[in-house]
């Protein structure tokens, strides 16, 4: 009985120490494993950061009515504009396929023009939009400036310079589907018909749809 009880002790601590060992093991596994996943999830985390587009930055630097301050100006109304958009992504470039340009008063259009040839931006540059509305691409009324008229008694004539783009976005040699991108550029004109500094250089909303 007591050879029994001793052969019975030392079976279980073999037993003891082989699942001390498979527990050991299987800790060290699932640690592995999880800091695997763990640093898997940082280089996915890195590469998502600096591959994700962001989306272009536009500006309206000028903007003016020169005729304005005449009482009769409708009859020779012109916007002069000049506009930047930038490509803020560090190793994204873009492909403008279209660009289209409309001037809203109220909600309501009262010109526009095609803006630029398609054409490809690099990343970290700049491009300037630079152009006007005038003759059959401005539609300006004798009552529609009447309303500028009055507009400008309270201090400001404001507008919406709204740009439609198509674009794509280009990472390597991979290209993205195209996009249907909005610029909305409220711009405000004073007495003197040149843009008021509280809209200048103000970053525009851009959303896609």
């Amino acid at each position: 009985m007591i050879l029994y009880a001793i052969y019975d002790k030392l079976i279980q601590r073999k037993i003891l120490k082989r699942e001390s060992l498979t527990t050991r093991i299987s800790k060290l596994i699932c640690a592995i494993f999880l800091a695997l996943l763990i640093l898997v999830g940082i280089i996915t985390f890195i590469l998502w950061l600096s591959l994700r587009p962001h989306r272009p930055r536009f500006h309206v630097q000028e903007f003016s009515m020169p005729s304005l301050p005449q009482e009769s100006g409708f009859k020779n109304a012109q916007i002069v504009y000049n506009a930047t958009v930038r490509n803020a992504n560090q190793n994204i470039g873009i492909y403008y396929d279209s660009m289209q340009l409309t001037l809203y008063y109220q909600d309501q259009s009262i010109g526009g023009s095609q803006l630029l040839f398609p054409f490809y931006q690099k990343p970290k540059n700049t491009t300037v939009i630079a152009g006007e509305l005038a003759g059959r691409n401005l539609t300006v009324t004798s009552q529609r400036w009447q309303e500028f008229m009055a507009d400008l008694a309270d201090g400001e004539v404001v507008f919406r310079f709204d740009i439609t783009s198509t674009i794509r976005f280009k990472i390597s040699t991979w290209d993205s589907k195209r996009h249907v991108m909005h610029a909305n550029c409220p711009v405000g004109i004073g007495p003197d018909g040149l843009i008021l500094p509280s809209y200048k250089d103000k970053r525009c909303p851009v959303y896609f749809v």
